[in-house]
């Protein structure tokens, strides 16, 4: 009897066991799929965290620019992913063709970039995305570009935990062929026991990312010390993918990357971020804090 449980135990665990589907309910042909749920979610999320941090004291904006930023910053997450992964995960140096001059079969004109539904967003992409989006209106409103980017900081890992979640309930982006005792079989991943990667990304990226970041604005005095929240949050986000990547499998017309290199295109993308956030970091401790901190909540 122990050596059969023994044997069961050491058996992978088959994601199709877990009951899982990538939608809550359907509808005729309409899906409500998780991962738009997890947008939307973590959009929502991010608003209300933000709009309780301007209440507290030292706030670089008002609400009227909150409500704007989850406006744009919406726009460049979807924009910024999408042409992020056209330029980064297509083209040159891959086996997918390029979306930017790739034109479909019986088409004059290419679409491929525009089919959102068919997959692929750069995660690197959607921070340019946002980080523009950030830029025009701060400008636009004359604000403090850097503390509004240390404000949005705090609030990003929400839609990383939840999206890394969906990722899982999805099936999708799974790791790499492993023995661990929690691998896992997924249903497009052949039968290969695998890194439940998925999980190490909405833990590293969403949660932990989180539990640093919040803490920090609400109980010390970095809010008044412009770009230390968004250094901290650009140079654990990044640590965080480059690790994650080790587990991750990589996109199929990017496996050649690993081997010749020995890291994936996320890890390169990662290192420059790494360093960009650790110069903010230093920026910010030398820099006379922009309020007085005795008054931070």
């Amino acid at each position: 009897m122990l050596s059969l449980l023994a044997d069961a135990a050491s058996q992978p665990i088959q994601w199709t066991d877990l009951g899982l589907r990538p939608y809550l309910f359907e509808i005729g042909g309409f899906q409500l799929r998780f991962y738009s749920l997890a947008y939307i979610g973590g959009l929502l999320l991010a608003y209300w965290h933000l709009s309780k941090m301007i209440k507290a004291p030292g706030a670089p904006m008002v609400q009227e620019h909150v409500d704007d930023l989850f406006f744009y910053c919406t726009l460049g997450v979807i924009l910024g992913g999408r042409l992020g992964y056209a330029a980064f995960y297509t083209g040159s140096g891959t086996t997918k063709p390029n979306m930017f001059t790739t034109f479909s079969p019986g088409e004059t004109v290419s679409w491929d970039l525009l089919r959102l539904w068919d997959g692929g967003m750069s995660f690197h992409g959607g921070v340019i995305g946002v980080v523009v989006a950030i830029l025009f209106v701060a400008w636009r409103n004359n604000l403090n570009w850097l503390r509004v980017c240390d404000y949005i900081a705090v609030n990003v890992p929400f839609g990383m935990l939840l999206g890394r979640l969906a990722n899982f309930v999805n099936g999708e982006l799974y790791g790499r062929a492993t023995d661990v005792p929690w691998a896992m079989i997924f249903p497009t991943g052949g039968e290969i026991a695998r890194h439940p990667s998925q999980l190490y990304q909405a833990g590293l990226e969403g949660l932990l990312m989180m539990l640093i970041l919040v803490p920090l604005f609400w109980k010390t005095n970095a809010r008044w010390k412009p770009g230390l929240m968004v250094g901290v949050f650009t140079v654990g986000i990044a640590a965080a993918r480059f690790i994650n990547e080790f587990f991750r499998e990589p996109d199929a017309q990017l496996a050649q990357r690993v081997i010749d290199t020995g890291l994936s295109q996320g890890q390169w993308l990662s290192i420059p971020m790494i360093l960009v956030g650790l110069g903010v970091i230093f920026y910010a401790l030398m820099k006379k804090p922009a309020g007085e901190p005795g008054k931070a909540a």
